[in-house]
């Protein structure tokens, strides 16, 4: 109960159903918006074809979950075709919560102009997707806020040159596709103010190679949350010496939700109260957050999915014996912390069958 309390509080984002999002983020990863993906079943892929049907499906989660239980209260991106423009689909959707993302086979025609004219003057935000050197769309930049440039696709003096010549006070280019920190970091320097992609879950290998000071406390809580035998002392201790953990531990235990007859008042009670399986639970949802609160929240929030996953698989797998939570959490420890994932695990109990494949 305490897990699933703690897990639910970190973000009330939902998941489509048979679908997803992708953060969009700021030069500082931190989410600015998501875009809005749907399949119309688990595995398969949507095509352009399928454009209606998938933005429907979303329309329709989005008017009945709400639109901040998808998006965490942030913008969210859904393609669009020429037919969907025309039609004024998107009018169901309040304006200053989506962002129209026209696709590729948009033409700039007289009609299509006029819808965007339209769409505008009733506050809607639009953006196009894949826009290329001569794009056959390029008379609806002007109506356009984000304009979305795929890196990859051209050489990087084209991708600087369209930053240059499209981007304004009033429109931001956004680099999609960008699948390592070195493409990130040329799209910043190329003018880009908006980012799609993995980089900020598949890093770059890191050259450092020590745990930053201010993380290896929580990693020595690791290392003691992950012994066949939990020390109670040493964890104690750990908690104590870091004012961050030891306020939200006892501030967690002395909420409404919780209800405790008379305040929890030390570190050692609350241990007490908490019993081992549900402090070990609660330890590693909040080292996890301390350890990523610099960074993008839906990595965090992903890499405690992942966990969760795990471990509700475990029954099911050969090594359901081993400590599959603790995998899941840290399969992302490497972007959080920003070190090697053979630095992350050193000195972790893992299954040795585990940390090879690490």
């Amino acid at each position: 109960m305490i897990f699933n309390y703690a897990f639910m509080e970190l973000s009330t984002r939902a998941f489509l159903p048979s679908g997803g999002s992708q953060p969009i983020l700021t030069r500082d990863e931190n989410v600015f918006a998501y875009e809005l993906l749907f399949r119309e079943t688990a595995g398969e892929q949507t095509s352009d074809s399928e454009v209606e049907r998938a933005a429907t499906n979303i329309i329709e989660t989005l008017n009945v979950v709400g639109f901040d239980a998808v998006c965490d209260g942030r913008m969210g991106f859904i393609k669009c075709d020429e037919q969907m423009l025309l039609k004024e689909f998107y009018l169901l959707l309040a304006s200053d919560q989506v962002v129209i993302e026209m696709n590729e086979e948009v033409r700039a025609s007289e009609s299509v102009c006029a819808a965007c004219i339209s769409l505008k003057q009733k506050g809607y935000k639009l953006a196009l997707e894949n826009f290329t050197i001569n794009d056959p769309r390029e008379r609806l930049v002007a109506y356009s806020d984000f304009l979305k440039v795929q890196m990859g696709r051209h050489a990087a003096a084209d991708n600087a040159a369209l930053a240059g010549k499209h981007r304004t006070k009033n429109r931001q280019m956004v680099a999609e596709r960008v699948e390592t920190r070195v493409q990130m970091l040329q799209a910043v320097q190329d003018g880009y103010t908006l980012f799609q992609g993995y980089f900020f879950r598949q890093p770059e290998r890191m050259r450092a190679r020590h745990i930053p000071a201010n993380r290896a406390t929580h990693l020595r809580l690791l290392q003691v949350l992950s012994a066949p035998e939990l020390d109670l002392d040493a964890a104690e201790d750990i908690i104590k010496h870091d004012a961050s953990l030891c306020y939200r531990l006892l501030r967690y235990l002395n909420s409404p939700l919780v209800g405790m007859a008379s305040p929890v008042r030390s570190v050692r009670h609350a241990i007490a109260l908490l019993g081992e399986r549900e402090l070990v639970r609660w330890l590693r949802m909040a080292t996890a957050l301390a350890m990523g609160e610099e960074k993008c929240s839906d990595l965090v929030l992903s890499s405690l999915v992942r966990a969760r996953f795990c471990e509700l698989i475990s029954p099911h797998v050969v090594e359901g014996n081993s400590d599959l939570f603790l995998m899941g959490m840290l399969s992302l420890m490497d972007a959080i912390l920003e070190v090697p994932i053979g630095v992350v695990v050193e000195g972790l109990a893992f299954d040795e069958k585990i940390k090879a494949r690490s």
